[in-house]
């Protein structure tokens, strides 16, 4: 009991920590709605790097990362370099004319940039910002749940109690100073994500005796956990890895992360912001992969008699000493509510800047919007079965689908009309949900290639017909 007060307490701190930095932020703010949803479009390349990084790997880190890794042993290796591939050239190849053109057309949010100049470009907006919102209150819930999961291993609290301390720290740094909070908050979460994920992976190897008799004990376990080559893919290797090459490529679908680029202080900056996130993002991932792998050996029973996603809350409480399981607590709960706030941002300015228009120049407005938006997800937390929190899995691959490709042809300045942009949308959506949920394909090619090929086909197929019209008269 004792030991639950103290890792409550540093805990606490922590989270005290995130709030105060959060409200701090508001002393820059400006009372302008390119401010809440933008901070002006003045962004330190270092906060945005830490931001991104922090956003984009949400709880997924901490729990499914982990456990992914404790269960298929290295091979896991190949997913994370696929992503970060796939990551880096959406930055490299979208991210800094995305920069440039959105100021241009002074879009300050993910659904204008993508139907602005276009003939039906109200209707675009609203569809594309209902898209944004549908996926991303699920998603943002189910981060919620993902910190109240760790909170119950750890201390034992109800779910509920963990869901509301996330939901309520969020809205207050968010309604202070907007997506400046979201980010500051983000950038340092972002550290303590990795300052944890470092430290409990040498305590755990260093405890276990090293990295070589680790690696021995996973061989003795089962040499498939040793081996590079990740096996039973239904299609091969190649496939496998190409389809998480384009997941990661998909991060040009996500609003909560597009919209840090948008906000970034200059497009020159994005290559700085870009090389810091990817290796700052690589070491996170090889330490949870490491951790994985480490918890394998020393609590092999998760495999079968508990939860492999919990590898690291259980492992920490076995080895760190009391005050650095709070850090590691709150690394983990950084996860989770850094992707939380920024989806909550992403939803409130889709539905106050896209869907009611009317309000849009409304400070006071945009913040009552994320006041809303948090409200809907937190009922969604408390009263959401496995059956809704299962969507989160495809919510990444269908904004993927839907929404990035319209943003590669935007940031390309190709032209685009209203009926192909909603086809586009649709028919990726639809793609994707059918190669997941139809066809049972995932395992072999992850939705995002075929969801965002489709949509690409859809352009591709209309330009054809379009051109061969052209040429007729």
């Amino acid at each position: 009991m004792k030991n639950q007060v103290w890792i409550a307490v540093t805990f606490i701190i922590f989270l005290l920590l995130f709030t105060l930095v959060g409200i701090y932020s508001a002393t820059r703010k400006q009372n302008t709605t390119t401010d809440y949803l933008l901070a002006s479009r003045n962004v330190n390349p270092w906060l945005t790097a830490l931001s991104a990084m922090a956003t984009g790997q949400s709880g997924f880190l901490f729990i499914g990362q982990v456990g992914f890794a404790y269960k298929i042993g290295v091979s896991s290796l190949w997913l994370t370099i696929g992503w970060l591939i796939g990551d880096y050239l959406a930055w490299y190849f979208i991210f800094k004319r995305l920069r440039q053109i959105s100021e241009e057309t002074a879009s300050d949010t993910f659904s204008s940039f993508l139907s602005h100049n276009i003939k039906g470009s109200r209707a675009i907006a609203v569809i594309s910002a209902l898209i944004t919102i549908a996926l991303l209150v699920t998603y943002a819930a189910s981060q919620l749940v993902a910190g109240s999961k760790a909170l119950n291993a750890v201390f034992g609290w109800n779910y509920n109690l963990g869901i509301i301390i996330g939901a309520i720290i969020v809205v207050i740094y968010c309604f202070s100073g907007g997506i400046r909070a979201s980010i500051w908050t983000d950038a340092l979460q972002g550290i303590i994500m990795i300052g944890s994920l470092l430290l409990l992976l040498v305590v755990a190897v260093t405890s276990y005796g090293g990295i070589g008799k680790v690696w021995q004990s996973l061989a003795v376990i089962n040499p498939a956990l040793i081996n590079l080559n990740p096996s039973q893919q239904p299609w091969g290797f190649l496939p496998f890895f190409i389809g998480w090459i384009v997941a990661g490529f998909g991060v040009v679908g996500q609003p909560h992360i597009v919209v840090r680029a948008m906000a970034i202080d200059s497009a020159e900056n994005i290559g700085f912001a870009r090389n810091l996130k990817t290796g700052l993002g690589l070491v996170n991932s090889i330490s949870a992969m490491g951790i994985g792998l480490t918890a394998r050996v020393i609590m092999p029973d998760l495999m079968t008699s508990g939860d492999p996603e919990l590898a690291l809350p259980y492992l920490s409480l076995e080895l760190l000493p009391i005050v650095l399981v709070g850090l590691m607590l709150a690394g983990l709960f950084s996860a989770t509510i850094s992707t939380a706030d920024s989806q909550i941002l992403s939803c409130s300015a889709a539905l106050t800047q896209d869907i009611f228009p009317a309000v849009a120049q409304s400070y006071n407005l945009a913040k009552v919007g994320t006041i809303t938006v948090t409200a809907v997800i937190l009922v969604i937390a408390l009263t959401g079965d496995n059956n809704v929190f299962a969507l989160v899995t495809f919510s990444w691959s269908a904004l993927a689908s839907g929404l990035g490709p319209l943003l590669i042809l935007r940031v390309w300045q190709q032209p685009v009309t209203f009926p192909t942009a909603i086809a586009m949308m649709g028919i990726g959506i639809a793609t994707a949900l059918i190669w997941n949920l139809g066809l049972h394909l995932s395992s072999a090619i992850y939705e995002v290639l075929p969801g965002m090929a489709a949509g690409i086909a859809v352009y591709g197929i209309v330009q054809f017909f379009s051109r061969s019209k052209l040429f007729r008269f």
